[in-house]
């Protein structure tokens, strides 16, 4: 029954959320999803559906292509959504992807970068009622700004909610604008948010929260998000993210809602109720039977048929955690 008691109740967990579409990727992801009590979250592709549609700078089509092409290298959200936006672009080749800022390609030419505004276009004022952007900086020509539009995924504000109901905090990480960064805390309920974020400083954010005794969960999809996903106490991660971002997580949910995020803490809180009752029917068992074994009251017939019966009573106990 002993060691029934925590195997039993993790095949039974990884099984269900499997099914649920939810790939457990660590042992011990159980018992440290059980232990969060902060949730933090990036937004591009992971709060919003990451669909990106390109609202402004598609006027110069010379411009257009020479990003779009550029962007065909890069699996962000916001560089999919300039690639969509020209499909007619062929990727470029040599183009060097920098975590946090953009993309750069060396041309006889020059420099192109194309990214965010205090990396691309520096000597641009910032304007912190900008949007969703990107800046394209090329040799010769003035910077050139693109414009997007997000929509959240359909439950994101449902999931927040029942996180917040849950007695968690939840936390908003990005390395967007303060503009739709804020508009998109507020639409969701989200007290605590951060913007235009390095990866470096989401990391140094997690720190700050694990020194002050946070157990934190970080939830995110892009390559910027990896260094976060790995630093984390627990880390999740949509099926739609970077391959880097994945290998960095300790689960993978599928689907386009974040239902999932809730349902792992619920399984992970309930798996570790059942694995504390289990340890307690183990143990007691073994202080009851271990004492009447020594006096020689239990025959041999007797310890097999005990034997048994508490194994069978600790994997019906696990089996509790199939109940809806």
């Amino acid at each position: 029954a002993l060691g029934l008691a925590v195997p039993a109740v993790q095949v039974l967990a990884s099984g269900r959320l499997m099914r649920r579409g939810v790939l457990l990727k660590s042992a011990t992801a159980l018992e440290r999803l059980a232990e969060v009590d902060t949730v933090v979250f990036d937004k591009t592709g992971t709060l919003t559906e990451g669909d990106l549609v390109l609202v402004e700078g598609n006027g110069e089509q010379d411009l257009l292509v020479q990003a779009a092409s550029m962007a065909r290298s890069s699996r962000h959200p916001l560089a999919r959504a300039l690639a969509r936006a020209c499909p007619g672009a062929r990727a470029a080749a040599a183009v060097e992807e920098l975590p946090g800022l953009g993309l750069r390609l060396t041309t006889e030419a020059g420099e192109l970068r194309l990214g965010r505004r205090s990396w691309a276009a520096p000597g641009i004022a910032d304007d912190a009622d900008a949007g969703t952007e990107l800046w394209l900086a090329l040799p010769g020509r003035p910077p050139h700004r693109f414009a997007f539009r997000d929509r959240p995924r359909t439950d994101a504000a449902a999931t927040v909610r029942a996180l917040q109901a849950r007695g968690l905090e939840v936390q908003l990480l990005s390395g967007d604008r303060p503009r739709p960064v804020a508009a998109l805390a507020a639409e969701l309920g989200i007290a605590t948010w951060q913007a235009g974020c390095r990866p470096d400083e989401k990391v140094a954010h997690l720190a700050a929260l694990a020194a002050a005794g946070r157990k934190v969960m970080m939830v995110g999809d892009g390559l910027n998000d990896a260094p976060a996903l790995a630093a984390a106490h627990v880390s999740l991660s949509p099926s739609t993210a970077v391959d880097i971002s994945q290998t960095a997580a300790d689960a993978v949910f599928q689907g386009r809602f974040l239902a999932p995020v809730v349902l792992v803490l619920e399984i992970a809180g309930r798996s570790r109720r059942l694995v504390e009752q289990n340890l307690g029917l183990a143990f007691g068992y073994n202080v009851l039977a271990v004492p009447l074994a020594v006096l020689g009251f239990v025959t041999p017939l007797i310890a097999a048929i005990c034997m048994s019966a508490s194994s069978l009573v600790v994997v019906g106990n696990s089996l509790r955690l199939n109940r809806k």
